[in-house]
């Protein structure tokens, strides 16, 4: 680990540890106050996330969209400062934090039922609010991949640990881990909207343009009787804390034989979660990064096709 790596972790830990006394609705405040100096600095992060919005959103004016990004980008800002808060903070403090739980039915039915739940958990609202309901009440494992700074990975790991969750690696050893866990009837977790590595994925429609996505899902419905839910924490309206809400999937996502079938399912889910407050998801992530005529390895790739010039050619 580098020098800059380690006053990096070193600020960002003290930074989580200060903020984990925080209340929602204060941290809140917070990402408010800073979010014009970081429209200004971010310059990456606004770009991709107005490139993402006119895809999403194509129908509304520019003075629509220009706010739609500030509050996208305010929603992203209180995500990072609520991890000191979901990680450090007072268990009790956290579970207070959430409201209410909506569809947790879905859950309960299928384990009385005898079957695992795949939770897909797209990145909207707070997922680690999620990780830690989910790790407070059932048996629950998920992926972890390390972070690029290593002295944050102990801190990361038991943040998302304390409650109870079990996390495997992002290997053929987790995979075998996750289809253990489903065979106890337990609770597991997949991000259906992080871009997988070639070879990993098929292209299916996600708000009306091809993104590549994990073909994870059907191997592990096709090897066990779990159910398929999408679930999410979402940002209560007064920004005092979140409702959990798990949401029946769409059905496409239990097509075993057809794997692009399956990844349109998991793209259909992600869209009905997100229209649950479609500025709670996290536009900024470049979904669309890898693009159809791609191919692994061609030499002298740099920047993909959706963002250097926009849907259509159109540059943006």
């Amino acid at each position: 680990m580098t020098m800059k790596d380690n006053w990096q972790a070193r600020l960002i830990m003290r930074l989580w540890q200060v903020l984990s006394q925080r209340t929602p609705s204060t941290l809140w405040r917070l990402a408010s106050r800073f979010e014009p100096v970081y429209s200004l600095i971010g310059v990456r992060e606004r770009r991709i996330t107005r490139m993402n919005l006119r895809q999403a959103f194509p129908e509304v004016s520019e003075q629509t969209r220009r706010q739609q990004i500030h509050d996208s980008l305010r929603h992203s800002i209180a995500t990072m400062m609520e991890l000191g808060f979901a990680w450090q903070g007072d268990p009790e403090a956290v579970e207070k934090s959430i409201v209410e739980v909506h569809g947790r039915e879905l859950l309960d039915e299928a384990r009385a039922e005898g079957r695992g739940v795949i939770v897909l958990a797209p990145h909207f609202g707070n997922w680690e609010i999620l990780n830690f309901w989910l790790s407070s009440h059932f048996p629950f494992t998920a992926m972890y991949e390390p972070p690029k700074i290593s002295a944050l990975d102990p801190v990361i790991r038991h943040g998302r640990e304390r409650m109870g969750a079990s996390l495997v690696p992002t290997t053929s050893r987790g995979v075998a881990a996750l289809l253990k866990a489903l065979k106890r009837s337990e609770a597991i977790g997949i991000l259906p909207d992080q871009v997988p590595d070639w070879g990993s994925g098929e292209f299916a429609d996600f708000l009306g343009y091809p993104a590549y996505t994990a073909t994870l899902l059907p191997r592990l419905v096709s090897r066990t009787n779990a159910r398929v839910v999408t679930g999410v924490a979402r940002r209560r309206e007064d920004r005092r804390g979140f409702d959990i809400h798990f949401l029946k999937a769409d059905e496409r996502v239990y097509a075993q034989d057809d794997d692009a079938l399956s990844a349109r399912g998991v793209n259909a889910s992600v869209e009905n979660a997100i229209a649950l407050d479609p500025m709670q998801y996290q536009w900024e992530y470049k979904r669309y990064r890898r693009t159809p005529g791609q191919r692994e390895n061609v030499p002298g790739w740099r920047e993909q096709r959706f963002y250097k010039q926009g849907r259509g050619g159109r540059k943006l």
